[in-house]
């Protein structure tokens, strides 16, 4: 990956945030917003945000296959896509349910694979103008300067942690084994700004329940390159092939990491 296919791609999210999705931001019409599950929406700057990327990406890299979340959605059968081979995965419009009543965060978030193994991700926040780029074994940076992950320096430590996905065995273990150990902190529900925030200081835990690649390869990717750690709950690796595997944790050091997994999994 080099530094002339970051200006594309850099380019790519910028014009699709200026020509789709803000102009939509707050000025959504109730048709234009759909629920596709409980606590799960799509907007019209979705649907034309991933067109309008999967045209770009296909343009930068004609070989690469392309697997949009909104694509999936319509036909899971895409997400074999993911399994061997150079990929491109396209989150259009992360944190959705915020940019559907107006307010922030939300991102576009890009991610390249080659069989499974994540390569490159971009993490794009449209109103601060952030861009979060990192590529395996190269580093992390945001709007081009290189950045180690932060601890929060608190004690307790920071956990953002939802138990909204937790089945209630999971709950009580959330409250029996973490609270008393962290202070707990509301999530953002948009991955473009939890992964983010693991690495500039914000917060120090952050533990995901659901791991679809669209949310979350190119967040790990950037924690792991900025020297923090993020994993699935036993060490491995998360992986873009890892199809309906739960459970993931980050933290702005392995320190953290190691601890948490200590105290979450006895």
């Amino acid at each position: 990956m080099s530094t002339a296919l970051d200006t594309a791609v850099a380019a790519l999210l910028r014009r699709v945030s200026a020509e789709v999705i803000m102009p939509r931001y707050q000025t959504l019409a109730a048709h234009e917003v759909i629920d596709k599950a409980i606590n799960d929406m799509v907007t019209i700057a979705d649907t034309e945000a991933e067109v309008m990327l999967a045209e770009g990406l296909a343009a930068i890299l004609p070989d690469a296959a392309i697997v949009g979340e909104e694509a999936v959605h319509a036909d899971p059968a895409l997400s074999a896509r993911l399994d061997s081979g150079p990929c491109w995965i396209i989150d259009p419009v992360d944190g959705t349910n915020n940019f559907a009543v107006g307010k922030p965060p939300f991102g576009i978030i890009i991610s390249f694979s080659d069989g499974g193994e994540i390569l490159s991700g971009w993490i794009y926040d449209p109103l601060k103008d952030r861009l979060c780029v990192a590529h395996k074994g190269k580093g992390a940076f945001v709007n081009g300067e290189q950045v180690s992950a932060r601890t929060t320096g608190e004690t307790p430590p920071i956990a953002a942690i939802s138990t909204m996905f937790l089945d209630p065995v999971a709950r009580e273990a959330v409250k029996q084994r973490i609270a008393p150990f962290y202070t707990l902190v509301d999530i953002p529900r948009c991955a473009a700004e939890q992964y983010p925030r693991l690495v500039l200081g914000v917060n120090d835990i952050s533990v995901f329940e659901r791991t679809l690649p669209w949310d979350h390869a190119a967040g790990v990717l950037f924690v792991n390159e900025a020297g923090g750690m993020a994993a699935r709950p036993d060490g491995s690796a998360y992986r873009t092939d890892q199809h309906g595997q739960k459970g993931l944790f980050a933290a702005s050091s392995p320190a953290l990491f190691e601890e948490f997994v200590k105290r979450s999994l006895g």
